[in-house]
């Protein structure tokens, strides 16, 4: 294989884990924020430490409505648009 090839597969690998990961956190952080159980090891704190600066300037920009906070469904919708955005200039 070529290291132009590998690079490409590579990078490519490396944006999806990486957009998985952030999904998974964000789903786990709301179900969390739903039922309340310690989780172990300080594996709740380093959750919030990686949604919180996705999360935080979503929800300080969008209004309050109803104690609904849609900030991990926008969240999701831009994660899944970068990543999306990023493969296709992968392969450019």
């Amino acid at each position: 294989m070529d290291p132009v090839a590998f690079l490409r597969v590579f990078t490519q690998a490396f944006i999806e884990v990486l957009g998985g990961v952030l999904t998974a956190a964000i789903f786990v952080r709301v179900l969390l924020s739903w039922i309340q159980v310690q989780l172990p090891m300080g594996l709740g704190d380093f959750l919030f430490s990686v949604t919180e600066p996705i999360l935080g300037p979503i929800r300080r920009a969008l209004p309050a409505m109803g104690g609904f906070d849609f900030s991990p469904i926008i969240a999701l919708i831009a994660i899944q648009f970068v990543q999306g955005l990023l493969l296709r200039l992968v392969y450019l």
